[in-house]
């Protein structure tokens, strides 16, 4: 089998209550983050991301007008190891399309690195990127939903710890945080009946993964550990996000969902 970048197409759910919702998306231009911009679109809903990626960001908003989405997804170009400027992006996007309902914190870098070579200054670069922004924006959303009286935020994980791969021990230490956050924030807002949840990807095949990492043997070796022997696909993932954004998965906070393939 060669590398790629097809995707799973389905005869996927329409939510109502996500019809013209308010969502925010950090990390949309490509990959898992542009399906997630994709599907919430291609749902009505209002949808603003961030991303350090111009050129795909703005790809990705053309997408979606290619799409018919029912709204215009907002684009700002951010750097997300930048706070002031994250914070000053959710202002913008509240200013642009309301209250902000949906958050979901999906940025990261998943770089190969050895232990050996990692110095302070990647160390905390691996953090900053994978994991402070997290916080960070929900502390800009909550407000808002709390004022509103309900929210979702989703934080997309990583089963990679899980798993104890050792080829970027930076990443998923990072990533193990992000289970933490959601739930120690969910204990926080759940009295607000906002509810915070984590999605993991197992080996998701985005254009990034088949171009960086992909391998005939690595592939043989996930589809060996899958309980479904096939690719999982990014608007595969996304399915997920919108259920637990919509009104359908209301009941659910503090948890962890894995989208692998039964990988795990």
């Amino acid at each position: 089998m060669t590398p790629s970048t097809d995707t799973a197409s389905g005869n996927y759910a329409s939510y109502p209550s996500l019809v013209d919702r308010t969502v925010f998306i950090t990390g949309g231009a490509d990959g898992i983050g542009q399906a997630i911009v994709r599907q919430f679109a291609a749902q009505g809903s209002r949808v603003a991301f961030v991303d350090i990626q111009g050129d795909k960001g703005r790809g990705t908003v053309d997408r979606c007008l290619a799409d018919k989405a029912r709204h215009l997804p907002t684009f700002y170009e951010v750097d997300l190891l930048d706070i002031d400027a994250l914070r000053e992006s959710v202002a913008a996007a509240q200013r642009d399309l309301g209250s902000i309902e949906v958050l979901v914190n999906n940025a990261a870098s998943d770089d190969r690195h050895n232990w050996e070579d990692v110095t302070p200054d990647y160390w905390d670069d691996r953090i900053n990127t994978n994991l402070r922004h997290y916080f960070f924006a929900i502390q800009a959303v909550a407000p808002g939903m709390i004022e509103g009286g309900s929210g979702s935020i989703v934080n997309i994980g990583s089963s990679s710890y899980m798993m104890q791969e050792d080829c970027f021990p930076g990443y998923a230490i990072a990533k193990s945080g992000v289970e933490g956050i959601t739930r120690t924030m969910a204990r926080t807002f759940g009295p607000h009946s906002i509810r915070v949840n984590t999605v993991l990807p197992g080996w998701v095949s985005t254009e990034r993964q088949l171009e960086k990492w992909w391998s005939e043997e690595g592939e043989a070796q996930t589809l060996a550990d899958q309980a479904i022997k096939r690719r999982i696909y990014p608007d595969e993932f996304a399915q997920m996000v919108l259920w637990l954004s919509a009104d359908d998965g209301a009941a659910c906070t503090a948890q962890s969902f894995m989208v692998d393939g039964g990988r795990f």
